[in-house]
């Protein structure tokens, strides 16, 4: 499946959010309206929206994304999760697992399973992720990392065992390279309760078996959002990225070697999603029950 995107400099200014977890055509804003900082969200102009609470919704379409992106992760999945777990004795992490991206050859499936570790204070609660790459013709299972400075440090701090509270770092597939030899993620991360939050593009290269990450480099901005592959340039991807409460949020090609601006490019992404049956949030292990 092959989708093009609007470009993102011409994005009306009208629609408060982007709710689609796979972009059709949709058009989104040149710039986030709001950003969830912590648990309320604010609009960029400081009016409340409606808590999750007062308004149906999905955990992939709450309100769109921390940072309204195409390609949410299940913010509202972390909230509720939060609110249902917070009081509770005993605050075991709870998992949700991704629809999978499969290669537009079929061979491979790419998702992700995410981890939350609750604590009653929601800035201090984690949230990580491991993405897997599954061969479907070998069953072999792989994963990937990205090398971000949030997923970095939680890393390091696992490895020392220490909680890495308050951070967020969500690895989710986006999209295949045309041919099926590249794999495009999504890394947010970021830190819980502020608006200090951005995307990292992460690309698996099938014949090498290695990873790249990428973001914009060289100009001002606060948060970037990833929006997929470059039309124009195949080894490179598309970011919006700006400064909070300001614009433009320009849109910016970035490749291993540059970032630029991408004046009449448009983000484009492929492979088939799949939504299995063990996607969504994961029942918690129960413990077996000791008979006397």
């Amino acid at each position: 499946m092959k989708t093009i995107l609007p470009p993102a400099v011409a994005y009306p200014r009208s629609l408060p959010l982007l709710l689609l977890p796979l972009p059709s055509g949709a058009q989104s804003p040149t710039a986030p309206r709001q950003l969830l900082l912590g648990k309320n969200p604010v609009t960029l102009t400081g009016e409340p929206l409606p808590s999750p609470s007062e308004t149906p919704s999905s955990p992939e379409s709450d309100f769109g994304d921390p940072l309204n992106s195409p390609y949410p992760i299940p913010w509202q999945w972390i909230l509720s999760t939060h609110q249902e777990l917070q009081e509770l004795p005993h605050l075991e992490p709870r998992y949700y697992r991704s629809p999978a991206m499969v290669s537009p050859d079929g061979q491979y499936a790419a998702y992700s399973r995410l981890k939350m570790a609750i604590d009653p204070r929601f800035f201090r609660s984690t949230v990580s992720s491991v993405m897997f790459l599954e061969d479907l013709k070998t069953g072999e299972l792989q994963t990937i990392t990205a090398a971000s400075p949030v997923a970095v440090e939680m890393v390091n701090q696992t490895e020392q065992s220490k909680a890495a509270a308050g951070m967020a770092s969500v690895l989710l597939p986006v999209s295949w390279s045309e041919g099926g030899d590249r794999l495009l993620a999504r890394q947010f991360e970021g830190l819980l309760s502020t608006s200090i939050a951005s995307d990292y593009a992460v690309i698996w290269d099938r014949h090498s078996h290695t990873t790249q990450t990428l973001s914009p480099k060289g100009i001002e901005h606060s948060n970037a959002v990833l929006l997929g592959w470059s039309q124009l340039d195949p080894e490179g991807v598309l970011f919006r990225a700006g400064v909070l409460g300001e614009e433009p949020w320009l849109l910016w090609l970035v490749n291993r070697s540059q970032t630029q601006l991408a004046a009449g490019d448009q983000p484009i992404v492929h492979g088939q999603r799949q939504q299995p049956v063990w996607s969504g949030a994961q029942l918690p292990t129960m413990a077996p029950t000791r008979v006397n």
